[in-house]
């Protein structure tokens, strides 16, 4: 897809390119708004999985014959546009896994199991999702690495006077999102790095949010880890990455054990293949990588730049028109410091019981802690309901989401 820089993305347009909205839910037409835990697929990213189902399909690096070599070159080419996606120096930093989860559970049990000890601290914060949170637990607790946290603010920020007493000689690794899937804060990713840098740490950004949404320069922010999923970028499931810088991917350990991640096997010791591919054992998810190429190849067309002006504009209207809500409150930053993720409570009503009756309306919304509970026992709640934004969302999207929330409002309150 190729737009002219000049030309704003019109919602109702790229809708056309993406099948589920062809049809309704309880008679009425869909409004998808869980973008935050996963994205919808474009049409060229299903053509291009069944594309390669029907006519390239076979086994990659394996094959010495021409359908092999026709799959290893696809594959390989979406670990190119991939890394050119989020300006990796190079394809040999990216290392496809399953998901964002996975990516972070390899640097934690290969990195953090060769270089943690006790007196050692990991740092990470107040609202990461429980993938950047419960890895780390279990390897200080393998370890004797000691766990610390930055707290987070009322309004939804990263406390920055405690991050200058937390990171000190003794931190390691600096682990944090980019963007919180609950609050919507996008933090300071350049300048939370080089803070990291100036103790001696390393730092892990889990990108699942910002990726998806933001122009991503690795380079830029001078990460030592990027964690993403394809399934929240428009891309399939069961396919993720982890971009590492290339001397850090070539100091750890491998992750797993087994075929394409070895170079010699014998019956007593094993050598490893060069990177990526010592972190790749196995059969790939490689029509899966794929329809990431493909997703990655959308996102390009229509430049992150222009999603992300989109996305602002339509969580500007929509902050403003949920505001119209009596009892309706959202948690976090206000809206031009947030992604498009809006999380909120309505009086005494359950998150769950908003979303029950806010799908007999067509409405797909999140309801519960989000798999971030420490940000909710931040703010005394158990749960909250949450609408997401992406490419394809749009303001009549936001004005049905807010006649439905004074429905539930007027019919709890009767």
């Amino acid at each position: 897809m190729k737009l002219a820089e000049s030309v704003s993305l019109d919602p109702y347009r790229l809708r056309e390119d993406f099948p589920i909205f062809s049809q309704k839910m309880h008679g009425k037409p869909l409004v998808y708004l869980d973008n935050t835990a996963s994205a919808q697929k474009p049409r060229t990213v299903i053509e291009a999985m069944d594309t390669m189902y029907r006519e390239v399909y076979a086994n990659v690096h394996r094959g010495i014959y021409e359908l092999s070599e026709r799959a290893t070159q696809m594959y390989e080419d979406a670990r190119r546009k991939v890394a050119h996606f989020i300006h990796a120096r190079s394809r040999r930093e990216i290392v496809f896994v399953r998901n964002t989860t996975e990516a972070i559970n390899l640097v934690a049990y290969t990195w953090g199991l060769a270089n943690l000890r006790p007196g050692d601290e990991v740092l990470i914060t107040e609202m990461e999702h429980h993938s950047n949170i419960v890895p780390w637990q279990l390897i200080c607790q393998r370890t004797g690495a000691t766990l610390r946290w930055v707290p987070i603010t009322e309004d939804g920020h990263l406390n920055m006077e405690a991050l200058d007493s937390l990171l000190g000689e003794h931190t390691r690794i600096f682990a944090f999102t980019a963007m919180s899937n609950v609050l919507g804060t996008i933090n300071p990713v350049a300048e939370l790095v080089r803070r990291a840098h100036a103790v001696g740490a390393l730092a892990l950004v889990d990108g699942a949010q910002s990726v998806p949404h933001l122009p991503t320069d690795v380079q830029a922010w001078d990460a030592d880890f990027v964690a993403f999923s394809s399934h929240k970028m428009l891309g399939p499931t069961g396919i993720g990455v982890l971009y590492a810088k290339r001397h850090l991917l070539e100091g750890m350990p491998p992750f797993m054990g087994g075929g394409e991640m070895i170079r010699e096997v014998t019956m007593t010791h094993a050598t490893w293949n060069e990177v990526p591919y010592k972190f790749e054992a196995g059969t790939p998810a490689f029509v899966e990588a794929v329809g990431l190429g493909a997703a990655v190849d959308y996102l390009s067309g229509l430049g992150m730049d222009r999603v992300h002006e989109l996305e602002q504009a339509l969580v500007d209207y929509a902050y403003e028109r949920l505001h119209t809500v009596e009892g309706l409150r959202i948690i976090g930053p206000g809206p031009k410091e947030r992604g498009g993720v809006l999380s909120f409570t309505l009086d005494d009503v359950h998150p769950h019981d908003v979303a029950a009756i806010l799908d007999q309306e067509g409405i797909a919304v999140r309801a519960g802690h989000h798999c971030a509970q420490p940000i909710h026992d931040r703010y005394d709640l158990v749960a909250t309901t949450r609408a997401s934004f992406y490419i394809y969302n749009t303001r009549e999207d936001v004005d049905r989401l807010t006649a439905a929330l004074h429905r539930v409002a007027h019919l709890f309150r009767g």
